[in-house]
């Protein structure tokens, strides 16, 4: 809503105005839409102080550690409520009541298989290819097989894609890490719940069906909802774009898992272990600490800090509690690795240097330390957040489709060579 105007003041020209556009909570946001009509447009690399859309999924505020989805704090949604029914409130702006929950779980269990032809698909892959380089090829392929709702401009279409996606991802995620570990792949079992399955098909093989700790699902249905949805981050505005073309949205999923791949982004937790795996053991934690407070060293404490939270990460708080009951449940006490990650967390929660700067322990660092001791190899990490992220993807995806909106075209400051003309090879 635009209630009041700000006036940008260019020398030797007219001013512009530019309305002033207010949400339901956040700061103020200056359109700047109508300032190409002046022959200028603005400069802002990696879109730190541009909004490149409206949105009513979710809102960040980094400053006081607050995370929303659709109005629910992130830390309520992890203690009262499941992945589903997240999903559900992603994908419709308002938590199912009992009959709606029942529905959508029932709806997302049919469509958990995935084609049996999909299977070949993997044949086509070394077997020591990373999880990551698969996903991004059978999710995009995937197109391939749901020719009967990929027409974008039907909302029914939109809808059984969203399903068809939030219920195949943990299959082909488990599929990926049967395929790297050369055994059967597991059919998912509609009698356990998402997070249950998920582990089912992950651990359990057809010569040995164990029952799944209530613990370890609870710890995992945890890391999905919290890593459901954050925002437009880099993932998410890459699907937002891809989609803006009118691609399917397998294809934008996909290229939304290629954006994640990245270390800065959906690599964090996996960067994590890398780390702990320099630092090698507890005896070498003060070197390493003095090279963290070296601003001239390279080195730098991974899953630490955040760049939008500035004061605490409110999905650390439950995932360092998540992190104590796993650890509890699987009775590891002698992991040279995790007693490590535990003195670290320790270290940074007392030290003055680290309070002083915020770099408290992030969602990331506890999300390793869990899956590390679930059993998940540090390869399959990013594939796991991709797998909980897909509901966010295509909640956006599905917003951007419902409303007006238009291709994403970012303009450029161009500083390269002014018009020359081309000599002929001989002369040049």
């Amino acid at each position: 809503m635009a209630d009041k105007k700000a006036q940008l003041i260019i020398e030797g020209a007219a001013p512009v105005e530019l309305p002033i556009l207010t949400g339901t909570v956040g700061p103020e946001v200056i359109d700047v839409r109508t300032l190409t009509a002046s022959g200028r447009f603005t400069f802002d690399p990696g879109f730190m102080s541009t909004a490149s859309c409206e949105s009513k999924i979710t809102y960040i505020d980094g400053d006081k550690g607050i995370l929303l989805h659709r109005g629910y704090p992130i830390e309520q949604l992890a203690e009262k409520s499941d992945y589903l029914e997240t999903c559900y409130l992603l994908l419709n702006g308002e938590l199912p009541n009992a009959e709606q929950k029942a529905q959508f779980v029932s709806t997302v269990k049919n469509h958990t298989m995935v084609h049996e032809q999909l299977k070949t698909f993997f044949n086509g892959f070394r077997r020591d290819a990373h999880p990551m380089a698969i996903m991004c090829g059978v999710v995009g392929a995937l197109s391939a097989f749901y020719h009967d709702s990929l027409d974008i401009k039907n909302p029914q279409h939109r809808e059984i894609s969203a399903i068809r996606l939030i219920a195949k991802m943990p299959t082909l995620a488990a599929m990926v890490y049967k395929y790297s570990m050369g055994q059967p792949m597991m059919y998912p079992r509609n009698d356990l719940s998402y997070a249950e399955n998920f582990l089912h098909m992950m651990f359990n093989t057809p010569c040995e069906i164990k029952p799944i700790s209530p613990v370890l699902a609870r710890a995992m249905d945890r890391i999905f909802i919290l890593h459901a949805d954050h925002e437009q981050n880099a993932s998410t505005s890459t699907v937002r774009l891809a989609g803006s073309s009118g691609a399917n949205p397998f294809a934008c999923i996909a290229a939304g898992i290629a954006a994640l791949w990245g270390p800065a982004h959906g690599g964090a937790n996996e960067a994590v272990l890398s780390m702990l795996d320099e630092i090698g053991d507890v005896s070498n934690i003060d070197k390493y600490i003095a090279k963290a407070k070296d601003k001239d060293d390279p080195f730098k404490l991974m899953g630490f800090g955040h760049r939008v939270y500035k004061n605490f990460d409110p999905r650390a708080t439950v995932m360092k509690q998540t992190c104590d009951e796993v650890l509890a449940e699987l009775g590891i006490k002698n992991d040279p690795q995790l007693e490590l990650a535990m003195r670290l967390d320790e270290i940074a929660r007392n030290d003055p240097y680290f309070k002083e700067r915020n770099l408290y322990p992030n969602v990331d660092f506890y999300s390793g330390i869990i899956l590390k001791a679930i059993g998940i190899p540090t390869s399959m990490f990013t594939v796991i957040f991709a797998l909980a992220r897909t509901v966010g993807w295509i909640s956006h995806w599905k917003e951007m489709l419902s409303s007006p909106y238009k291709i994403g075209r970012p303009r450029q400051l161009y500083t390269g060579e002014t018009q020359r003309d081309v000599k002929d090879l001989e002369t040049r």
